[in-house]
């Protein structure tokens, strides 16, 4: 199956609904390179240039795709096969408002910071960064309610998530006929935390191959990542202690059906073998992500 390649100029979202409209629609199994903008719209090219607030649009993310077949109850599993910047500098960039140190007397908002792009890292001054792409935001049409691109929640959105990488198979659960995929805000480096507020925002070109998996066995309520070692639970809340708490009950669920646990013993389990880890904790909802190693947990579908 040839690739096919889905520009954002053919479409892109700010906000993700339960009635987006598909810019495009491809088959199950579909082969596919998507062209993402950088987060901030092109509109930081030097030093010179900051922002003082958070754009009402922000976080281009392109699509919405339909994937035929996929039903509310299926889940959406996306491969992650490469990311590619296009680009030759990413920016890192301090806004009024937003960010773990907001406000703090010490950092100085807004400031821009431009990476080039060199030899398999960006410059941050004097210092290279090894280059690490990681997709920002990425998910689908939610159940109920809307969410702009900046926000994460059970569709996913705005995940900020270092696991979103190639390598990773992401698994999305299907709202809405077609789950309506989108993806952008693009990172050549990005930390766990994201603590200023952005990774080194840049446009990429993402390859991935796209799947429904019809009659799950197991009911996804959040999204789940798949890395090399690794099945890693996916929350975002209002609080650092509600997402732990999400991501855990939901590795809680998988390794009671893995193992025959009944639910106290799946969370006394996940006590010995999980790992929280800390995705995101500047947007609306912060992220985290509860880590269970494949050697006590194999495929939930």
């Amino acid at each position: 199956m040839s690739r096919e390649r889905i520009a954002h100029g053919e479409g892109a979202i700010y906000e993700f609904s339960p009635d987006l409209e598909a810019a495009t629609s491809v088959e199950s199994g579909a082969e596919l390179t998507i062209e993402t903008r950088d987060s901030l719209d092109g509109t930081i090219r030097t030093e010179s240039d900051v922002l003082d607030s958070i754009p009402s649009e922000v976080n281009a993310a392109t699509g919405p795709i339909a994937v035929e077949g996929a039903q509310p109850g299926d889940v959406l599993r996306v491969e992650i096969e490469a990311i590619r910047l296009a680009e030759a500098q990413g920016r890192v960039i301090t806004i009024g408002g937003f960010g773990l140190l907001d406000g703090d007397d010490v950092i100085e908002a807004p400031r821009t910071r431009l990476t080039p792009v060199e030899d398999g890292t960006i410059a941050f001054g004097d210092l290279d960064v090894p280059i690490e792409p990681v997709i920002g935001t990425i998910g689908v049409a939610p159940e109920s309610g809307s969410y702009t691109t900046l926000v994460p929640h059970d569709h996913g959105g705005n995940l900020d998530t270092t696991d979103m990488t190639a390598g990773t198979v992401a698994y999305f659960p299907v709202f809405q006929e077609g789950a309506l995929l989108a993806m952008g805000d693009c990172k050549a480096a990005m930390a766990d935390g994201e603590m200023c507020g952005t990774g080194a925002e840049i446009a990429t070109e993402i390859d991935v191959t796209l799947e429904v998996v019809s009659d799950p066995e197991t009911e996804l309520e959040r999204p789940l990542l798949e890395t090399a070692d690794a099945w890693k639970t996916v929350a975002s809340a209002e609080t650092l202690e509600e997402a732990c708490e999400l991501a855990n009950r939901d590795a809680i669920e998988l390794l009671a059906a893995e193992h025959g646990f009944d639910r106290t013993d799946a969370y006394m389990f996940s006590s010995l073998v999980g790992g929280l880890e800390i995705s995101q904790v500047v947007d609306p909802l912060v992220t985290v992500r509860n880590a269970v190693p494949k050697a006590y947990l194999t495929s939930p579908f």
